[in-house]
């Protein structure tokens, strides 16, 4: 992990003045402050990353009752579990009475959770089940003392949950996407493989490297022969516009080149980022594999290659990129000043089987590579701008365009939480 040094003259008054100075010079990357301060770190927790819709998991991980996973998120933990009713719950992993853990592996199936320390026992819908000889407190009240609960919402198999209790409504805004990502029929698919990444940076630098692809032509150089998103828009214009024009006839989708941009400031509420559009691959390119060709079955509803990939956008944190033969999901958690947790999971047809429709390797091949040069490129991103010398430049207008939009949330956030 990388340790950066610690401002022993923080505070809430250089926060805002920190601020100020960012309004002064739009359109710029930020100051190093903001990647460096522990006091802008808690608040972003708090502002941010606590009050936003965040992939939680696929339902396939929680097939039967008792099913779980942890979610890790900064310093805390969060339990995903379908409960004993077939409910998925999002329980925080902190028992009510001195606050342990009450689930330590990252998966697996348990009846009740049990707190190590002093043995109280919760329910899978995190009702508290037993609390050793506190019958002696005539005030003790059961049904006060459960877990903690987030809110939890699934679309199309995918789990998402949100520890704000007053969050918005995020299935309204998630309906944009009802035809394009309905295509693949994710509530069916399997998790042909999924892998955590951590990279030693603070977790703003990770989410903008994946917000913008001015690097992707240099960094990125299998990803930059085949997709179109490498390129200014009026360069591959003709390119993408022929997908376009085909990929309904071709696909069998209606809708599956629909647009629609609704993120940070842009979203329709707090958190609830949603876009979608499909964007083109360069001729004789039909997947995002290691020579462009299929790596496995088509997905859900789709019949054929239109040259096309997916890109979704679902809350300010998670991704996907959908090809016809299988789905590449990302997600951004800050688990610390320096650390951040990037998770990919590989979606397949949910009927394919491994080692005869596909192999995992050559499924995860492309991205797997990507997000190694991703992290290579980030780390060293992370030194630069921890340099006591770093002077923010302006960002590309097109290029970085996405990543503006998020800056812009990010400041004004950080402005109204004073």
């Amino acid at each position: 992990m990388k340790f950066v040094a610690t401002d022993v003259d923080d505070s809430v008054a250089k926060l805002a003045e920190k601020l100020r100075v960012e309004a002064l010079r739009p359109d710029h990357a930020i100051d190093s402050y903001f990647y460096r301060s522990h006091l802008v770190y808690e608040r972003e927790l708090r502002e941010l990353v606590f009050r936003s819709w965040i992939y939680a998991g696929h339902v396939s991980e929680l097939q039967k009752p008792g099913d779980y996973l942890l979610l890790e998120i900064g310093e805390d933990s969060l339990i995903i579990v379908r409960d004993d009713s077939g409910e998925i719950r999002a329980l925080m992993n902190i028992c009510r009475h001195r606050g342990a853990r009450v689930c330590e592996h990252a998966s697996g199936n348990r009846k009740t959770f049990v707190c190590p320390y002093h043995g109280w026992v919760y329910n899978t819908d995190g009702s508290l089940k037993a609390a050793r000889e506190m019958n002696m407190r005539p005030d003790f009240d059961m049904a006060a003392h459960g877990l903690k609960r987030a809110r939890v919402v699934v679309y199309m198999g995918l789990v998402f949950i949100n520890c704000d209790p007053e969050a918005a409504d995020f299935l309204g805004p998630l309906q944009h996407l009802n035809e394009p990502l309905g295509a693949y029929d994710l509530a069916n698919a399997r998790v042909a493989h999924k892998q955590t990444y951590r990279v030693d940076a603070n977790w703003k630098l990770v989410l903008e490297n994946y917000l913008e692809c001015y690097h992707c032509a240099t960094s990125h150089r299998s990803y930059a022969r085949m997709h179109t998103l490498k390129d200014l828009d009026h360069k591959v214009a003709d390119v993408v516009q022929a997908m376009l024009d085909r990929t309904e006839s071709v696909t069998g989708v209606k809708g599956m080149g629909k647009e629609h941009h609704g993120i940070y400031l842009g979203a329709e509420s707090f958190g609830c980022c949603v876009y979608t559009s499909r964007y083109g691959l360069f001729d004789g390119y039909l997947t995002g594999s290691e020579d462009g060709q299929p790596v496995a079955p088509l997905m859900g509803h789709i019949q054929g290659y239109d040259g096309g990939a997916g890109d979704f956008q679902m809350g300010p944190l998670s991704f996907m990129l959908n090809y016809p033969d299988h789905c590449v999901l990302y997600r951004f958690i800050p688990r610390g000043l320096t650390a951040t947790d990037m998770e990919v999971v590989w979606f397949v047809n949910g009927d394919a089987r491994e080692g005869v429709d596909y192999e995992r390797d050559k499924v995860t091949w492309l991205w797997h590579n990507t997000t190694l040069e991703d992290e290579y490129i980030i780390t060293r991103n992370s030194e630069g701008v921890n340099s006591h010398f770093f002077e923010p430049g302006p960002y590309h207008p097109e290029f970085e365009n996405t990543l503006k939009e998020f800056i812009h949330w990010y400041l004004a956030t950080l402005s109204a939480s004073l």
